[in-house]
């Protein structure tokens, strides 16, 4: 069943993905088992990142990795329904998603941030604070000339034009990045929006994936929208530095993303937006790979289960975490790889551990 729906779907999720095309280099895995084929779906905000990592591991590991770019909320789907080997997401399963589920196992791979771009003619610098931002995303703040503002870009004079708005059309981690963080400074936001990877934003333009709200940014003047800081700063995209919870003014960085990192759970779920530490960029988060913590389902093999299991190692190793900041990211903190490398250790392939 499981090979037979991944023949049907890869097709679908190959339109949303940047394939790693590289040589398998013969039959046999640099591990000596038998090489396989995995696929993955999920968040768009991590992108980048795994496309290097995948392409990077495809050229040396003689396994062959695709990944398309569909959400996370797809990718979470389609881990659900068995048609990839692993999902993507920014927002962590809560609990009534795992227990509509089989265990799930959450691998962390990378920090990163939700950075609030925006496209104003002649204005190269912007503050913004999160009840501020609230209350735009609530349609309560319409013009970037309002007061509130004003107050807090005092510099600068803001045009007297109304703010064009973007968010997420399609289930996305970002959004519950985002929206989680609202609902931590707004009480308003809270009640009435709440938190989620989709949210019934009332006002903006919705676009697919962190590349589609990015696109109406850069090509709209006086947009405002939130995406995934890597996309802001390869795209050189101007972004708000934006008052944490101490009351510093922070610009999102790799250093301002590192400092809002605190303390990890065994099972690594956990939100650090609003982070309460000194130079922390308060709309940071970590992003993930799910996996199934009994690997044999779906008719997959022991090689698949072991492959599997292989490329999360990778992705914690200290020389795919050593290339985050070159795709702009930030790499995990160590208390975050060792917890999910022992949490590996409980995966299993027909009750046993597959690792020894």
């Amino acid at each position: 069943m499981y090979n037979t729906m991944k023949k049907f779907y890869l097709p679908l999720i190959a339109g949303a993905m940047a394939l790693s095309f590289a040589a398998c280099g013969g039959q046999k895995s640099a591990n000596g088992r038998e090489s396989v084929e995995l696929t993955g779906a999920g968040a768009t905000f991590p992108l980048p990142f795994y496309n290097m990592s995948f392409e990077n591991y495809n050229a040396t590991s003689g396994d062959k990795i695709s990944y398309g770019g569909i959400g996370s909320g797809g990718g979470v789907r389609n881990l659900k329904d068995g048609i990839v080997d692993f999902a993507g997401s920014d927002a962590f399963l809560s609990d009534k998603e795992m227990a509509e589920m089989q265990p799930v196992v959450h691998i962390p791979t990378c920090m990163g941030a939700v950075v609030m771009a925006y496209n104003l003619p002649d204005v190269v610098k912007l503050n913004l604070s999160g009840d501020v931002i609230a209350d735009i995303y609530a349609g309560k703040i319409t013009d970037w000339n309002d007061a509130r503002l004003q107050k807090l870009n005092p510099d600068v004079q803001l045009p007297a034009k109304k703010i064009i708005l973007a968010y997420r059309s399609d289930g996305s981690g970002t959004t519950f990045i985002f929206t989680d963080y609202l609902s931590k400074v707004s009480e308003n936001w809270k009640n009435t929006y709440g938190a989620g990877k989709t949210v019934d934003f009332p006002v903006g333009q919705a676009a697919k994936g962190n590349p589609g709200v990015a696109g109406i940014i850069a090509q709209t003047p006086y947009s405002l929208g939130y995406i995934g800081s890597e996309y802001a700063f390869a795209q050189k995209i101007p972004y708000a530095s934006v008052y944490n919870k101490r009351g510093e003014l922070v610009v999102p960085s790799t250093e301002s993303i590192s400092a809002a990192a605190g303390d990890i759970p065994q099972d690594t779920r956990c939100s650090i937006t609003d982070a309460d530490a000194a130079g922390a960029y308060p709309i940071s988060c970590f992003t993930w790979l799910l996996i199934y913590k009994e690997q044999h389902y779906a008719d997959r093999s022991m090689e698949q289960a072991k492959a599997t299991l292989d490329l999360m190692q990778y992705m914690l190793s200290d020389s795919v975490q050593q290339t985050t900041a070159t795709v702009h990211y930030a790499p995990l903190p160590k208390k975050a790889i060792e917890q999910s490398l022992q949490n590996l250790k409980a995966v299993t392939y027909d009750g046993q551990p597959i690792l020894k």
